[in-house]
């Protein structure tokens, strides 16, 4: 494990680790993003993903739709659309007549849109809430969302990527889902809540809090050794002191820096 920062300066801090069930894949792991104490804000204070601010619409990041990630996501959020309920599912009707996938010019699938966001949004004013009817289907379940949501929408705003390496080997990286992430459209984005102060309130670090998520992500062997790493770190830096590896402690994430 190797400690990393940017060489135009300490603007993230990253952290490579073995994959324990993969030797020839090694993860880069944005340390910055997953001691920072980010939460999502839907209904609190969300201000949504369109060219202008529009928390009274309460989408939230799902104005566009979700992009499946394979057939067998796909094929999963299907599966629990046969268990949605009327009071559970503002645009059930739409959602039957029409589907609920579109098929996209460049090959996959996402969600459907009705009413300029997807068509499992249940807006402000339905008896459920405003909100995700696939989220209220897993809480009625008792389930974690991830097993009726699209893999997008649970991960989001964590994001896995892969790359190939010369020798064979492959570096996976481990980061938040930033503007970059959504392809030329972030950039028009009136707000993003990774880059935005009000955000990272939380009472317990990202590493911690989307705990569940990041076990499926990387596997739960992998997940034990980050948050064994960032525990110590942590410490080291309530106390103000230097962790055992010799590294300064945490750099704060650009967002709360830029706050300050």
């Amino acid at each position: 494990m190797l400690n990393q920062s940017p060489p135009s300066g300490p603007v993230r801090e990253w952290a490579t680790f073995p994959d324990p069930d993969d030797p020839k894949r090694r993860w880069q792991v944005d340390i910055t993003w997953l001691a920072s104490s980010w939460r999502c804000l839907f209904g609190c204070g969300c201000q949504g993903v369109l060219t202008a601010a529009a928390p009274e619409l309460a989408q939230g990041c799902c104005s566009y739709g979700a992009h499946f990630s394979d057939e067998a996501d796909r094929d999963r959020v299907l599966a629990a659309v046969d268990q949605l309920r009327p009071d559970e599912w503002q645009h059930r009707g739409a959602g039957r007549r029409r589907g609920v996938t579109a098929r996209l010019a460049g090959g996959g699938w996402r969600t459907r849109l009705v009413d300029g966001a997807c068509v499992f949004l249940n807006r402000p004013g339905f008896g459920a809430g405003a909100g995700c009817a696939l989220h209220v289907l897993a809480l009625r379940q008792g389930v974690h969302p991830m097993v009726t949501k699209p893999d997008v929408c649970w991960q989001l705003p964590l994001r896995k990527e892969d790359k190939e390496e010369s020798d064979g080997t492959v570096t996976t990286t481990l980061s938040e889902f930033a503007r970059s992430g959504w392809g030329p459209g972030g950039d028009e984005f009136a707000w993003w809540c990774t880059e935005a102060a009000e955000a990272f309130t939380g009472a317990e670090p990202v590493y911690r809090s989307l705990e569940p998520e990041l076990r499926a992500m990387v596997g739960a062997a992998l997940y034990e050794s980050i948050a064994a790493y960032l525990d110590r770190r942590m410490a080291a830096a309530a106390g103000g002191g230097r962790n055992g590896a010799g590294g300064a402690v945490l750099v704060p994430h650009p967002a709360v820096r830029k706050a300050r």
